[in-house]
């Protein structure tokens, strides 16, 4: 089971992303907090698997509670959430500590799948923030970067062009079956075709696969595209 700590300062918000949650087979909900503090004294308390954060809540934001958290309770991991997708509350939570960062406009499913994924110990960011963050800081010294990026640009050569193709819609902010739509092929065509991606560049996961898709110089970061 996934244990969920849910903090949010609008018990409204709270109570729906707990019934979202809670009928999932693999998730328990085992607690709710309504600012900052209370969501790190629950924390500490119940020792959730994955914190579901707002970040702007009283007494301490959200990115201060993940910073504590991150700093007393590493094995807890913080799925952040806002409103707003600014750049720089996404910045600022991943630097704090968040594995993951989404708007609260995202569906149902891409909650519960980005909680998973966080279980999990991966990167969960909206592909729409994930790009304009990349576009705008991909040419910082190694910020970003992570292990088998560097390398990936030369690997691009082994791509297929299906291949490439699928790297440069990825790198452009799609998800799966946004790219399938865009093809006019299958999810699943689309998940196999990704594996081959990260195999052949060498690449971890999405987040890596785009940071190379920028330095290979398949996508041009510009940083007046960023917002």
């Amino acid at each position: 089971m996934i244990r969920v700590l849910i903090a949010d300062d609008q018990p409204l918000v709270r109570r729906g992303l707990a019934l979202i949650l809670a009928p999932e087979p693999d998730v328990e909900v085992v607690g709710e907090a309504g600012d900052g503090a209370e969501a790190v004294a629950l924390a500490r308390r119940l020792r959730p698997d994955v914190v579901v954060m707002d970040i702007r809540m009283p007494v301490l934001d959200g990115v201060g509670a993940t910073g504590e958290l991150a700093r007393t309770l590493p094995e807890t991991r913080v799925l952040a959430l806002s409103t707003f997708d600014m750049d720089e509350f996404v910045v600022a939570a991943l630097r704090a500590g968040a594995h993951g960062f989404l708007p609260k406009d995202v569906s149902p499913e891409e909650l519960t799948a980005a909680v998973r994924t966080v279980h999990a110990g991966e990167a969960a960011v909206a592909p729409r923030l994930l790009t304009r963050l990349i576009a705008a800081y991909v040419r910082a010294p190694d910020r970003l970067r992570g292990p088998g990026v560097a390398a990936a640009p030369a690997a691009a050569a082994e791509l297929t062009p299906r291949e490439q193709e699928i790297w440069r819609l990825l790198a452009t902010g799609l998800d799966n079956a946004g790219i399938a739509r865009e093809l006019d092929i299958s999810v699943s065509t689309v998940k196999n075709h990704i594996t081959g991606v990260f195999t052949k560049l060498g690449v971890r996961d999405r987040a890596q696969a785009v940071i190379a898709a920028y330095e290979s110089g398949l996508v041009v970061a510009a940083r007046e595209n960023a917002r």
